[in-house]
């Protein structure tokens, strides 16, 4: 999953959690609190302009309505009285105590319509889909377009659910069986995961664990936290012992440090990104899976290593639709316009990708995109303007389809 730049709100609210003294069950509850309040941010708003028109919020007071009607309609394990209380004791602690009477009467207005409220927001999910399912209006009628309502109503009610935890056994150095037993003595509850792209026991759902950084398994190197969406491009890539591998986008190197164990560390992998950090990151990745034979490359050495490849991995920047779940608040930052202008990019990464490739080479193009015209129709483009190369097969995963998040990959050959 390839994110676009900028910095994104599980990002700084990691670093201020770091940085907190919270006890594990407050940290839980800040996360649940800052995650539910951006995922729902329309909803929440056109339940506050409802009682407050005239004059509307300001930003301050608005978050605090939206913490406080996120507690009391989507919190189940927080009473409705002592969100209520808190919420406008919140308020005074910092400065807006001549708002209480406000913030107070707002949400127990709230109080006394709640069931009303509760079938109103369900009503509103059919009614009004985008608002309903606080999505844009405008990606909502995209993909209404596409898949129709249904279809549509499904993923957005995906996009909402809080996503699920997978690993991935990194065969270089565990075996399924012992890894299994040692997550047991760790206090790691996991399920199977089954696909038709990656074979039986490789990839497990985490349903409950310690925290990760602190388990010895993950420390020593023996899985890798990835979605199963994220092996369709290596298993179309199809890697060999021996071969000359680039992945051109490589950070922070859940598929490369695939590549890896899919060849036993017998090939010659390149990993180029453009970010020194993130070639750190996919170092250490590598370090702590024991990935061998990766180089890595930035953008003034990539020419130097070789233009000769046997297969290329190019999983691009992309609008990230497909995992829109896992990015809380890219839903409100996406537009039309950074669609196209990830167009180009793409475009101008495949035309690099292209040259490095041997005739008779692989090349596979990847995003977590669920948009056209950055899947089939940006393959499409390529294709016109090269015509030594020729589609061999693409696949798309939906997760309203395939339980896994969204997906789009391309086997391009050289001829």
């Amino acid at each position: 999953m390839k994110r676009q730049t900028g910095r994104f709100v599980e990002n700084l609210l990691d670093s201020a959690l770091n940085r907190s003294k919270l006890s594990s069950p407050d940290r839980n509850l800040c996360q649940e609190l800052v995650y539910g309040v951006v995922r729902w941010q329309a909803t929440l708003d056109w339940l506050i302009d409802r009682k407050a028109k005239n004059p509307r919020p300001k930003q301050f007071l608005r978050d605090l309505l939206r913490l406080g009607l996120y507690q009391i309609f989507w919190l189940d394990r927080i009473p409705n009285h002592a969100a209520v209380n808190e919420t406008v004791a919140s308020a005074g602690r910092h400065g807006f105590k001549s708002q209480s009477g406000f913030i107070n009467a707002v949400l127990r207005n709230y109080l006394r319509e709640f069931d009303v409220t509760k079938k109103t927001l369900a009503d509103l999910k059919m009614t009004s889909p985008a608002l309903g399912f606080s999505h844009p209006e405008w990606i909502v009628q995209r993909w209404e377009g596409s898949w129709g309502r249904d279809k549509t109503i499904s993923l957005l009610e995906w996009n909402n659910t809080p996503p699920k935890t997978f690993a991935r056994i990194n065969l270089l150095k565990a075996e399924p069986g012992k890894l299994l037993a040692q997550w047991r003595d760790e206090g790691v509850e996991y399920d199977f995961v089954r696909r038709d792209w990656f074979p039986e026991n490789l990839v497990f759902q985490l349903k409950s664990h310690p925290p990760l950084p602190q388990l010895p398994s993950f420390k020593q190197g023996l899985f890798y936290v990835q979605d199963p969406s994220t092996l369709l491009a290596v298993h179309a890539l199809d890697p060999k012992p021996g071969e000359g591998i680039l992945d051109l986008c490589a950070a922070p190197g859940g598929k490369l440090t695939y590549i890896a164990q899919q060849v036993r560390n017998e090939a010659r992998i390149v990993a180029h990104d453009t970010v020194p950090d993130r070639l750190k990151l996919i170092e250490e990745n590598c370090s702590r899976l024991g990935a061998g034979g990766v180089i890595s490359s930035s953008p003034l050495t990539l020419n130097h290593v070789s233009t000769n490849f046997d297969r290329v991995l190019l999983d691009a920047p992309c609008s990230n639709t497909g995992v829109l779940r896992r990015r809380i608040d890219l839903r409100w930052r996406i537009t039309t316009d950074e669609i196209k202008r990830l167009q180009q990019t793409q475009l101008e990464l495949l035309a690099q990708a292209a040259v490095l490739l041997k005739p008779g080479g692989t090349l596979i193009y990847s995003t977590c995109s669920l948009e056209p015209e950055e899947n089939e129709q940006l393959i499409t483009r390529f294709l016109e303007s090269n015509a030594s190369f020729q589609l061999q097969s693409s696949r798309e995963l939906l997760p309203f389809r395939d339980a896994v998040d969204g997906a789009f990959v391309a086997t391009l050959v050289r001829r």
